[in-house]
Order: structure tokens, then C-alpha cells, then sequence
């Protein structure tokens, strides 16, 4: 396989677990909730999904926006877990909308040289593969604990493979 290849391979790869599943799962799990519900805590030390939505959004948008897109790194890390709310679902939803055409735009441009290069992020020097891992693995992992927020909060089943015959 040429190297254009494994890097097309790899950009859809990245695109279709971030925009169609968790980027998606993250839209139902707001859909499900009220806004209470979005900002809620069981204790000081838990996030909201409220917080964690603001979360992965910094998270993404640091990482690829900036780190690999050269946009200005305006991300304030801290603020994302201080937020109490109420934000708007609306707003959030909103904010979800543009990160995702944001990242798109940033993963559009990149090169196969540009997942080879270093870069820095945050206190980190990061090749853009390595980039690319850890923002899919962090946003799925922190919308997996946002679904199990809302399965705890709604008793209910987000459906996520409703249809699929999974055996």
C-alpha cells in the first residue's frame, strides 16, 4: 500500500469515529437530557456532561485545530471543569456543530507529512499520528462516560445500535 493510501485510509478512519460516532452519540446524549440533567454532578470531584461536552471540545480543538492546523490555541482547560451552568443545550449543540466543521476544515488540509511531523501541544511534543490517536480515543472515552451519565439520569437506552444485528 502506498503512502497516500494509509493516509486517506487513516483520514477516514479518524473522520468516521469522531463525526459519525462520537460526535453523534454525544448529539443523542444531549438530546436526552434536560438541561438540569446536562448540569448535573453527583459530587465535586465528577464532571457534568455539561463539563465534559465543553471537555472534548477544547480537547479537540486544541489538539487538531491548533496543534496540527495552526489555528491560535485559545483553549482555557481549567474553565471547562469550573463551568457550572446552565449553558444551553442550543449553545452546546451549537458549539458541537462548529467544532466538527472546524475539524474538518483543519483535517482537509492536512498532508502525509504532516502525520509525520512533530508538533507541539499543550506542554507535549506529538507527532501528528500520535495527534490524531488521542484526540479519537479522548473523545470517545469521555462520551462513553457521558452515556453512562444519561443512562444513569434517564433510565434509558440511547439505542446507539438499534437495527444493527450485532451477533
Amino acid at each position: 500500500m502506498d503512502h497516500l493510501t494509509w493516509f486517506r485510509l487513516l483520514m477516514s478512519e479518524v473522520r468516521r469515529r469522531l463525526f459519525a460516532e462520537s460526535f453523534a452519540r454525544l448529539r443523542k446524549c444531549l438530546d436526552m437530557l434536560d438541561e438540569a440533567q446536562i448540569w448535573w454532578r453527583p459530587n465535586e470531584q465528577t464532571n457534568s456532561v455539561g463539563n465534559l461536552t465543553l471537555h472534548v471540545c477544547g480537547n479537540a480543538r486544541q489538539w487538531i485545530c491548533a496543534g496540527l492546523g495552526g489555528q491560535p490555541d485559545q483553549r482555557q482547560r481549567q474553565a471547562e471543569f469550573d463551568e457550572r451552568g446552565p449553558i444551553a443545550r442550543a449553545q452546546l449543540l451549537a458549539m458541537i456543530d462548529q467544532l466538527q466543521t472546524d475539524l474538518d476544515d483543519a483535517l482537509e488540509r492536512l498532508t502525509p507529512e504532516d502525520i509525520c511531523q512533530y508538533h507541539y501541544v499543550q506542554t507535549f511534543e506529538e507527532s501528528g499520528m500520535s495527534i490524531l490517536i488521542h484526540v479519537v480515543e479522548h473523545f470517545s472515552y469521555h462520551v462513553g462516560q457521558i452515556t453512562l451519565l444519561t443512562k444513569q439520569l434517564t433510565g434509558r437506552d440511547t439505542g446507539y445500535y438499534k437495527g444493527i444485528p450485532l451477533e
